[in-house]
């Protein structure tokens, strides 16, 4: 990845599946439950298509191209982008540019944060990670951590 900017100091960083994420505002650091997660991700990083039961769920594009699919409909965001995912609704994305792909997931009541804390380990580099295939064991592991944290899991990544 060659994204330009930095992310300051390590703090709650971790690896999640391929990516890169620094939690920027926990959910529990306010009384209105809103978490601030920012994400560095390859290209041709895309999460398995899910609903969130519990929050609606905003990407904010910072850097790069990220083709995003929400209850049937795809769109193109690029930098300076903003794109809402409804609670209720399918949605997945797809990171389209070549260079990576860097935004803020902003999310309320901590659904989406927990279960990123529950899955991902910490970073022990401001890098990505090492690439890996999921095994088996892996994928159940984060459909079950989803469904604890209203996140329900229904179909597959985009290609």
């Amino acid at each position: 990845m060659t994204m330009h900017t930095t992310i300051g100091e390590p703090g709650d960083m971790f690896w999640f599946k391929g990516t890169l994420v620094k939690i920027r505002i926990s959910w529990n650091a306010g009384e209105d439950r809103v978490s601030v997660v920012e994400h560095y991700m390859p290209h041709g990083e895309s999460p398995p298509l899910h609903i969130h039961r519990n929050e609606d769920e905003v990407f904010h594009i910072l850097e790069g191209e990220m083709r995003i699919h929400i209850d049937g409909k795809e769109s193109l965001a690029k930098a300076g982008d903003t794109v809402l995912a409804p609670k209720g609704k399918p949605h997945t994305f797809r990171v389209e540019s070549p260079e990576g792909a860097r935004c803020l997931t902003i999310t309320s009541g901590g659904d989406f944060e927990n279960m990123i804390r529950e899955m991902a380990e910490p970073a022990t580099t401001t890098g990505l990670p090492p690439q890996v295939e999921p095994t088996p064991a892996m994928i159940i592991a984060l459909y079950e951590a989803c469904a604890r944290n209203g996140i329900e899991i229904i179909g597959s990544p985009l290609s």
